[in-house]
This record gives structure tokens, sequence and C-alpha cells, in this order.
């Protein structure tokens, strides 16, 4: 599950730093540590167009009249940042392996290496004073661990992000969740901060990049305190069992959640809805994959988030009940034979022979459909699923009369 969620947070990215125009601006931007130096598409720029900003530590904290040189196949553009601490790149080599480079007050910031797109651009961030940024925020977090903690509450922050994506028909759910504690102190909640993930949540696990104080117990996630001021970050992951077209989440919040964010991946005519929901776009993730986003309002502990899904694509699943079912079939048969049948309800050899051939030839059709034409109607991969059955019959037969010779020569089954 990890590396879905490197995925999905890749995504959130996307969107949140790039200001896709589907109503998400007033969210919280990520940890600059996520995307400094990373490309981001731009399909809005002209093809063979690059940005990249430059700031100070933080976004916002722009730093204009800085060089900033990108090197695209081999070939070499400077550019100096505006007043939005912007410098702008075109005419690059479209489908060219590219690079982006500054060197701030003696800090030589280098971007991850991206390929120019053929179609649209991109956007990167350069930060500097990264590491003394977190070297300052080490010695505050020890200083905090020192002192002891105080009564006190906690919220789920801004950047709290939900995310729904399929796999066959097993929905897989990702909660992102930034506990926030705006005390400047180590607070005391009055006990562990208790989730409980909604009914039928399966394989939940705590994903690589939480707090190790958090921990999952069946369907519960639990956070142990006490809180450092300012964000512990947990993931969690959980399946979710939908066979019928309509699905519906429920998440009940036990602290207050600061703002409500979900992502959802679109399926052929899939719709999502929510009371809670004030805004529903669309976005492509960096691979292509589509995805409604939703936001909210701020929600109460103790509320309740409702998401309807509609339209799923429904899996039948009869072909498989009856493939589990031929198959325990088979398998007794097959026990049968292993023990021996009796000789007299064995049919002669050409017979069995022609038997064999009949059923190889309607099998073959079956197969050719399939394998041209996807998964079968019921009332054919039901059949299929017989002739399998019979020929494991037949051959059966064959290897026993095979081991039966007759007039001093020894039948062998083909």
């Amino acid at each position: 599950m990890s590396a879905r969620v490197l995925r999905l947070s890749a995504l959130s990215v996307t969107v949140w730093a790039c200001g896709c125009g589907v109503g998400f601006a007033q969210i919280n931007m990520p940890d600059p540590a996520l995307i400094h130096g990373r490309a981001l598409p731009a399909p809005e720029l002209p093809s063979g167009t690059v940005t990249v900003r430059v700031v100070r530590e933080a976004i916002g904290n722009n730093i204009t009249g800085q060089d900033v040189r990108v090197t695209a196949g081999g070939a070499v553009q400077t550019a100096a940042t505006d007043d939005q601490g912007r410098a702008e790149f075109t005419g690059l080599g479209l489908g060219s392996d590219a690079r982006a480079e500054a060197v701030v007050d003696g800090e030589t910031l280098e971007s991850e290496a991206f390929t120019v797109p053929t179609s649209g651009g991109l956007r990167l961030m350069l930060f500097a004073g990264l590491e003394e940024a977190a070297a300052r925020a080490r010695a505050e977090a020890a200083a905090e661990a020192a002192a002891p903690p105080v009564d006190g509450v906690v919220v789920f922050g801004p950047n709290t992000r939900v995310f729904m994506e399929f796999q066959d028909d097993t929905l897989q759910i990702f909660y992102i969740l930034e506990i926030l504690n705006s005390a400047r102190a180590r607070v005391d909640i009055g006990g562990p901060l208790l989730l409980d993930l909604p009914a039928g949540a399966g394989g939940a696990a705590v994903l690589q990049g939480s707090s190790p104080t958090a921990t999952v117990s069946g369907d519960r996630l639990t956070v142990t305190g006490p809180f450092a001021a300012g964000v512990t970050s947990v993931q969690v992951g959980f399946q979710l069992r939908q066979d019928s077209s309509e699905f519906t989440l429920q998440q009940t919040w036990p602290v207050p959640l600061e703002q409500l964010s979900v992502g959802v991946q679109k399926l052929g005519d899939l719709s999502v809805s929510s009371p809670q929901f004030s805004t529903v776009g669309e976005v492509n993730a960096e691979n292509g994959t589509p995805f409604f986003l939703a936001n909210g309002p701020a929600m109460a502990a103790g509320s309740t988030l409702t998401v309807q899904l509609s339209n799923l694509p429904a899996h039948n699943t009869t072909p498989r009940l009856v493939a589990l079912s031929l198959a325990a079939g088979i398998i007794a048969l097959g026990v049968l034979w292993a023990i021996g049948a009796p000789p007299a309800v064995r049919e002669p050899r050409p017979r069995l022979i022609d038997r064999r051939d009949g059923l190889l030839s309607e099998l073959a059709v079956l197969e050719k459909q399939h394998r041209t034409g996807g998964p079968l109607p019921v009332a054919q991969e039901t059949r299929r699923q017989r002739l399998i059955l019979e020929l494991e019959v037949v051959y059966g037969e064959l290897d026993a009369v095979r081991v039966r010779p007759r007039g001093g020569g020894g039948d062998i089954a083909a």
C-alpha cells in the first residue's frame, strides 16, 4: 500500500501546488520538502516551457532577481526570477532530459531530473534554507520534548485528506491524517486518539512515513500522546469490498476536522456526492489517472462524513461461483479416478477419443471468443467450465484404458 500512498501524495502535490483551477486554493500547501525540485505538469503552459520558482524556506518568501539555469538536451538557458520569484524558460527541446539549478547564498539548489513534455509545460519550485529550517525544527522539538505536557486538544488539520481508488472489485482507501496541535507545548488530550474505521474495513495498516505512535488493531487506529506542537503525521490504508453499483462510505471523526478534502478515482460513469461537499472538480494524476477532487467546510468532533459512490462498475460474481463449484467437482472426480472407477463404467477407447475430439473442438471455439471478445456471457462461461470438467473425465478414462493393456498391446492415450 505504501507505493500507492506515495503516488497519491504526488497527486495531491500536483493539485494543491500547481493550482489546477478546481477550487482548492484555500487548502494549505504541503511540506516544502515534498515539492522541492519536483517537476509538476502544467498543461496550460506552451509546449517546451518550464517555470522555476525560487523561495526561501516557505512558499511566499519569494527570492527575486535570482539567476536560474536550466539544462535541457545539452543546451543551457539562464534567466532571472521576477517579483513572484519565478523564472521562465521557453523553446526547450521537446522530449529532452533536463534539470534546473540555482545558487542562493552559496547553497546549490538542484531539481530532480525531468523530461520536457511534448505537450504543455512544467512548473517546479526550489527552496533555499530547508536544511537550516529542519535543524531549527529539530532543536525546537527537542526543547518541547523535555518540557512536561499540558492539557489540551488536537484537530485534524487542513492537509488531512481521504483518497479512494479501485483494484478490481475492491475499494482501496487511504487516510492522510494531519493531527495538529496548535499549542507551543506538548499536549495531553486525556488518552490516545482513537479512530474507528468504517464497518467492513479489512487489511488496515499504518503506512510508511507515519508517526511511530500510531498503531492499528482490527478496524481501530490508535495514536498515543502526548502530541508534540505542530503536526503529527499518520497515513493508514484499508480495503472495503463492493459488489454492487452503489456504495456508501461513512467515517466518524473523533476530533474536529478543519478542512474536508476527498479524492476518488474516476471510473467510467462513476459519480460521487456527499452532503458535506461544497465543491467537486476533476484532475488527472501524473500517470493520467482521472480523479474527482472534492472539498467542504470544517466538521465538528463526532460528526460523520458520508460519501456516496454511484454507477460503480458492478462485477458479476456468478461466473466466479460457477467456476469454483466446477473446480470442486473436478477435484472430487479426480479423487474418484485416483481410487479407480469400476471397469464396467469405462467406455471403449475409440468412443472416448471421439468424445475427446468433439469436446476439444467446442472448447476451442469458446476459448477463441474469450480471447478476442473479452469475458464470456454467463451461459457460455458455464458451458466452458463444463467442457473442461468433461475433458478431465475423458482423459481420466483414457488413462485408465492405457494402464490395462489388451491382447499384448499397450494402448496410449493421446
